[in-house]
Parts: structure tokens; sequence; C-alpha cells
């Protein structure tokens, strides 16, 4: 464990395009007593923040190593291409690589996407970052291809974008130190996972222990009596056509709401036996 234990708190990295925002709200309405502080850092450098301890995880892209840090994938990315409102490719929902054989092609050093091959034409010298690019094409210097969520990020009215096809995407993840894996991080992991308060993963059962048992048990209970009456109005429904001393005497029992006339002379002559005595 860490000395997150003498002082809680949790540190939380996240690189461009990511919005944290619903798992921090989340974060701070089910541990309101331990601080989450939120860490920007670029694509580039994410993962030596989490190895140098600069945050206990964080959203970054993968790939990462998974020698020294663990990860879960949670979305991928659409791609897209980010032009002038009146470029050509405006006029279509979508594109394709080939279809910017004839661009100048931006790439940033920040670019985040794995390309076997780029498209279009290569930029004389490449933009230092993802900020830098999108000025570029605003001035009419090139295109900048990109997640959507950068391309967001980056909005400008001048500018618009159309998903491409078959360009390779960017996936996200929830990483952190293999070695690091604190209750905190438990907990925000359940939390990006979608777990409940009162799920059976997380690292918070219901501090009574006894109580689910005591539960369980009266419900079994419940379960238990509603069998018993069907069992006991099953043999009654059987044996009324028996000729058994139990089921002479049932009938007795509910003779009243019947009009059985040997029923009320059986009564009779019980209360006639003193005046023959007399």
């Amino acid at each position: 464990m860490t000395g997150s234990e003498v002082s809680p708190s949790f540190r939380l990295a996240y690189v461009p395009g990511v919005t944290p925002t619903k798992w921090v709200r989340i974060w701070n309405e089910r541990l309101p007593d331990v601080p989450l502080t939120l860490v920007p850092v670029s694509a580039a450098t994410a993962c030596d923040a989490l190895r140098g301890g600069d945050a206990d995880a964080g959203f970054v892209r993968l790939p990462v190593d998974r020698a020294d840090l663990s990860a879960i994938p949670l979305y991928t990315e659409t791609t897209v291409v980010v032009v002038p409102k009146d470029h050509l490719v405006t006029a279509a929902d979508e594109v394709s690589a080939e279809d910017l054989a004839d661009e100048i092609v931006l790439h940033p050093l920040d670019d985040t996407l794995d390309w076997e091959q780029r498209p279009g034409r290569p930029a004389n010298q490449r933009p230092a970052t993802t900020a830098d690019a999108v000025e570029l094409v605003a001035a009419g210097v090139g295109v900048l291809v990109v997640p959507q969520s950068l391309a967001r990020l980056h909005h400008r009215r001048d500018l618009t974008y159309r998903p491409v096809s078959d360009a390779p995407a960017s996936r996200v993840a929830l990483s952190w130190p293999q070695d690091e894996t604190t209750d905190l991080v438990e907990d925000f992991i359940g939390i990006v996972r979608g777990r409940t308060v009162n799920s059976s993963r997380g690292r918070r059962p219901d501090p009574d222990p006894a109580q689910p048992k005591g539960k369980r048990g009266e419900t079994g209970g419940a379960r238990r009596k509603p069998g018993a009456g069907k069992t006991a109005g099953k043999p009654a429904g059987k044996t009324g056509g028996k000729p058994t001393g139990k089921s002479a005497g049932k009938p007795s029992g509910k003779s009243p709401r019947g009009a059985s006339g040997g029923s009320g002379g059986a009564r009779g002559a019980k209360h006639g036996k003193p005046r023959r005595r007399s």
C-alpha cells in the first residue's frame, strides 16, 4: 500500500480528448472524504507519469507496455479529417484515405494514430502539437487526421471534420501501475466499469456482514411457508374422497356451510342424553 493510507487522496491523469467529468462526479458522490485531483498529461508522457508516481491511475491511449502497467480498454474513437468548411471533402458524409491522396496531410509530433502508411503528401515540417496543426489547417496549409475527440477539443468555427472510413482508430483505456493496485484504484475501476455502491465486486462491502445472512434466512423462511400451506392443502383435497378417520372428522367442521342433516343429528344426540337420564 502507499502513503495514501495516511492522507487519502487520488490523482487521476488524463490525455487530451478524454473528458473524465462523469467519473469524477460519481467519485465525489461515493467518496466525498477522498479528494480527487485531475492531472492533465500528453498522450506521449501519460505512461511515464504513471510509472513515476505522478498519478495513481489515468486515462491513456493504447497501446501501453503491459510489463508494468495494467490497462482496461474502454472505447474506440472514430477517426476524422479536419478541413476548412469550404473544402471539397465536406461534400461527402464520409471519406477514405485514398480521397486524401492529393492533400497535404499534417503529421504533428504528438500524433496518436498508428499508421502503416500515412495518406496524402507530407508537409515540409511536422507541427509540434495537434493544436499547432489545427492552426495550420485554418490557414489553408493542409488537412489533419485525428481522433474525433481531438477534433472537438480544438474546434474552430471556420473548420469542420468528416469520418475517415479506413483510417486506424485510437483506443482509450484506464491504466495504472501493476504494483500499485490500491484500494482507491479498485474503487475507481468499479466506478468506470459501472458497478453500483453495493456491488459484491467492490472493496466496500456491507458494514454488517451478518445482515445479509439474516435477510437470506428470512427470505428462505418466507419461501418455505407458502410451500407448507400448499402441502397441507393437497392432502385435504385428496383425502376428501377417502373413507379414513381423519377425513370423516374434517367434514364435521365444515358441515355448517352445507346442508348435512347427519351432522345436525349428531349434535342433537349429544344434547338429548341428559333427558334420558332424568
